[in-house]
């Protein structure tokens, strides 16, 4: 199974998120945009395991109340043959004390844990060709202001259901003894 760790959305978030989506769909000459299902913070890549009881157990330690997100800026991981489209996070201290704990909880269990530094972004569409002129910094300016109360985290199953990217929630893991 393809796992990974993820912060999902409420409803309201997606919404604005996929409208966000639409919006960069509608001036891009092409690309392949996020269904709003599969819109999602992933936290941690875990990649083929059938380890998952012992990734809910790592989910489990995960200690913090819950928190503010604040979506912020749009930006691109430039990639031949079309760029990866994202919005952005404000730096946010409990994030990143989150994520610091997980992937010293994946290493302790032995999974593998990515070494780059975490650079929280949501994708809109990978493969994206942009128009010549578009203005990235405008286009971020333009969205509206999206904020989410962060009180789980999932354990996620990333698979192919008849041609398309499906993402199943696992395991949910509510910080702090909120309700989700």
């Amino acid at each position: 199974m393809r796992l990974f760790v993820a912060i999902l959305f409420s409803d309201h978030t997606l919404d604005q998120l996929f409208a966000a989506c639409r919006r960069l769909r509608d001036c891009a000459g092409r690309g392949s945009f996020t269904r709003r299902e599969n819109l999602h913070l992933t936290l941690a890549f875990i990649g083929e395991s059938g380890r998952e009881d012992e990734l809910c157990r790592v989910l489990e330690k995960l200690e913090g109340e819950p928190f503010p997100l604040w979506v912020e800026g749009f930006g691109t991981f430039r990639r031949e043959g079309g760029d990866i489209c994202w919005l952005g996070l404000r730096r946010s201290e409990a994030l990143l004390a989150l994520h610091r704990q997980l992937s010293e909880g994946l290493e302790r269990a032995g999974f593998p844990v990515e070494r780059r530094p975490f650079r929280p972004h949501l994708t809109l569409g990978r493969q994206v060709l942009l128009p010549r002129g578009f203005d990235p910094r405008r286009f971020g300016g333009e969205l509206p202001k999206i904020t989410e109360r962060v009180e789980a985290v999932s354990l996620m199953k990333s698979e192919r259901i008849d041609g398309r990217l499906t993402y199943t929630e696992l395991y949910r893991y509510t910080l702090g003894g909120a309700r989700p």
